[in-house]
Formats: structure tokens, C-alpha cells, sequence
């Protein structure tokens, strides 16, 4: 496609992923649709250049710190009002992590070191902390390719 030949400065394109010398990866360009047309788009799209040529893009959601906790203690048969009470104990922090939640709550951190249940859950929680829990299909990205897509990349099938 050539996109990332192009002259930004001839095409007015004066945003950050053209003119920062720092960035490591090559520009990349896409098209927004309103959520409420984006299935005809790909309706559209699929029927003009194949099926086999338009795939939706995959995510993971991984395990956060108080969703891990909760599923692990699930698990393990501890009443839900326990392992509530334990999740909440985690800050609500973005990226915050089990270890960085126990510096800095002190009454969890009483509670992991003098309750074996406890113990136990947290530290399978950590074990299994930011792996990934489900997959789902991105809801912005689609993938275009002059190549059917099994030849480009893996996708799951459902």
C-alpha cells in the first residue's frame, strides 16, 4: 500500500505518529465507523472483496487483580461475601496488582500474613494474575487483505 511512504508535510498530516522521530513502529492508518453502521461497513466490505478476505480482530481479557481474586476464591469453595470483602480490599486503581495492593493496604497485608484461607487465595491470585481469562472479538478492528486471511494470520472460528 505505500502508506508510510507518503510526505506528511505535503498532505497537512501533522499529528504525532508522522512527525515524531522517537516512534519506533511505522504510522498506521484506519477509518472510524459509528457503531451503529459498523456491521453494514463490514457487511459491505465482506460482500465486495470475498468473506475470506475480512476478519474481526481478536482480544484477551486477562485476570485483574480483584476479578482473579474472586474466581480463585470461587474455586476454592470460600463464601462469596468473603472473597467480596477480600477483592474489595484491593484498590481501585488502574494496573494495580495483588503484590502492589498488599504494600499498600495494611490490614490486607495483616490478613495474608495471619489467615491461611487468605494465603491461599492470594497466592494462587498471583500465580494466575494477567493471564489472559477470555476471548472475545475487538469491537473497532477489522482486518482487510488482499490474501484470504487463513493465509495471514491465525483466527479462531466460531
Amino acid at each position: 500500500m505505500e502508506i508510510t511512504d507518503i510526505d506528511p508535510m505535503k498532505y497537512d498530516l501533522l499529528f504525532e505518529r508522522f512527525l515524531n522521530p522517537e516512534r519506533i513502529s511505522m504510522p498506521d492508518f484506519d477509518v472510524d465507523f459509528c457503531y451503529e453502521h459498523r456491521q453494514d461497513v463490514i457487511d459491505y466490505v465482506s460482500r465486495k472483496y470475498g468473506h475470506d478476505h475480512v476478519s474481526q480482530i481478536i482480544t484477551f481479557g486477562t485476570m485483574s487483580a480483584r476479578m482473579v481474586i474472586r474466581d480463585v476464591a470461587r474455586v476454592l469453595d470460600v463464601p462469596y461475601s468473603e472473597a467480596d470483602t477480600l477483592a474489595k480490599m484491593i484498590p481501585n486503581e488502574l494496573h494495580i496488582t495483588i503484590k502492589k495492593a498488599l504494600e499498600q493496604n495494611k490490614e490486607l497485608e495483616n490478613l495474608y500474613e495471619t489467615d491461611e484461607t487468605v494465603k491461599k487465595v492470594l497466592d494462587i491470585a498471583m500465580g494466575l494474575e494477567g493471564m489472559p481469562r477470555q476471548a472475545s472479538t475487538h469491537a473497532c478492528r477489522n482486518s482487510y487483505n488482499k490474501r484470504a486471511s487463513r493465509y495471514i494470520c491465525s483466527f479462531i472460528c466460531s
